[in-house]
């Protein structure tokens, strides 16, 4: 009954389950190095937890590009066989389902100089977002290309910035649950 006469700790409510529901993150690859030969890729991917709904956000030049592989052509840096290819200076994919996703820069040369990701997504435990269709072998569409410079570093942002994950938006809804159990008491 209090609730139903209470639009401020309706409110309340409403922003603190959108605050324990919004744990999707977006990875920018190499933070501010972006995808880029001289980044150390194995080491950007050491502390970070993928998690299905996540997207990988890589941003590169246009000497660079991203290729999807198999494990085989991961481990070899065969780019003959991309299951999906993309060139455009600014690609986001979507991490759908749980597994381990390879990708490799479509320049062998630079594959085998460790440009080169190893992905391994886990189950988010949650009500996963509606799937975006995984690549196919033979699908290699590309984007139109963007504006971006040769120069990821300036345009960049690290994928630490405002992307909460499970445990911070608990530390962001706390706060927010014990101001409306205070503002009740008040009542």
């Amino acid at each position: 009954q209090f609730l139903m006469a209470n639009p401020v700790m309706i409110t309340l409510f409403v922003i603190l389950a959108l605050s324990l529901t919004c744990n999707a993150a977006n990875h920018i690859v190499g933070d501010t190095s972006g995808w880029d030969i001289s980044t150390d890729l194995d080491t950007w991917a050491q502390d970070k937890r993928f998690v299905v709904g996540d997207s990988l956000v890589f941003q590169y030049s246009t000497s660079h590009s991203v290729d999807e592989v198999t494990k085989q052509d991961f481990d070899s840096c065969n780019t003959g066989n991309a299951l999906k290819s993309y060139s455009n200076g600014n690609t986001t994919i979507p991490l759908t389902k749980a597994g381990t996703r390879y990708f490799v820069c479509g320049n062998q040369l630079h594959c085998l100089g460790g440009m080169k990701l190893q992905v391994n997504v886990e189950s988010n435990g949650a009500n996963s977002p509606v799937a975006a269709p995984e690549a196919q072998p033979g699908d290699n569409t590309v984007t139109n290309p963007s504006s971006k410079s040769n120069n990821p570093s300036s345009v960049v942002p690290t994928s630490s910035g405002f992307i909460y994950s499970e445990r911070d938006s608990l530390v962001v809804a706390i706060p927010g649950l014990v101001a409306a159990i205070l503002l009740m008491l008040q009542f």
